[in-house]
């Protein structure tokens, strides 16, 4: 692969009953950024959906994945992925819903723990390393008591479904910073509230 390919992971569940659950955030945004590049998800022999390509003549080459495993299993996928196209872990970015950041807002990090998130815990376990990037995009706490297990695999409200398209777009936005930009700049630009950018 090229010295400046990124690989960009949207974390999910495969299948049509899951597509607008609040734990496929990370996926919605992986399509999003193909949608932008003009590339098409095709089945790749490491389990997952892979989309290629650039943002413009010469930029930065974009490898997007949407793993086919379930969320807990998320890091068989993206092991090969990283090994296949000879990426180290620093060049991975994963996309993936939030429980402890208000819904729409971003966070950026690299490193560090899962935050009792399954899909993340996977892959940190499979690579070896939690040191890779992600933009953890916030989908807010579940209401009163409802276990947090089955907020996560409900669709997104009415009222946050309005938001979503653009809440997807900042994230697609993060992802390229990331690669682009770099950690610090990134962050600058996306941790803060969305009220407030």
């Amino acid at each position: 692969m090229p010295d400046d390919a990124w690989l960009v992971v949207g974390l999910g569940n495969p299948g049509s009953e899951y597509a607008g659950n609040r734990h496929n955030v990370g996926r919605m945004v992986v399509e999003a950024l193909a949608a932008r590049l003009g590339a098409r998800f095709t089945r790749h022999k490491t389990g997952a959906g892979v989309a290629e390509g650039r943002a413009r003549p010469g930029g930065t080459r974009f490898v997007l994945a949407a793993p086919q495993t379930y969320m807990n299993e998320s890091g068989r996928p993206v092991g090969a992925l990283v090994q296949f196209y000879s990426l180290p872990p620093e060049r991975l970015i994963v996309v993936h819903d939030e429980l402890d950041i208000p819904f729409g807002d971003l966070r950026l990090k690299s490193g560090g723990g899962h935050g009792g998130h399954n899909g993340v815990r996977d892959i940190a376990a499979v690579l070896g390393t939690p040191e890779f990037p992600r933009v953890r995009i916030g989908i807010g706490r579940p209401p009163g008591r409802q276990p947090a297990a089955d907020f996560v695999l409900r669709d997104f409200t009415p009222p946050e479904r309005k938001e979503l398209p653009l809440v997807l777009d900042d994230a697609a936005d993060a992802a390229a910073d990331l690669a682009t930009l770099g950690l610090d700049p990134a962050q600058q630009r996306w941790n803060a509230p969305r009220a407030s950018r």
